[in-house]
């Protein structure tokens, strides 16, 4: 099973845009290694912290 994923898998996974993705990992020192990020490593930091990515708001029509 696949545990490395590009921010922009993450972030729809997770409901958010692909820069707060990569800001988070940043900021906590999470590496991104050739484009991909361990999801894992990624949960266990926000699980730990509390840390909620803002939800991405979807325009009206």
């Amino acid at each position: 099973m696949a545990n490395h994923f590009t921010p922009e898998e993450l972030a729809e996974e997770l409901g958010t845009e692909t820069r707060d993705v990569i800001q988070l990992c940043v900021r906590e020192g999470i590496p991104i290694y050739k484009g991909k990020i361990d999801r894992s490593l990624l949960t266990a930091v926000m699980k730990a912290k509390g840390i909620q990515l803002p939800k991405t708001q979807v325009a009206a029509v």
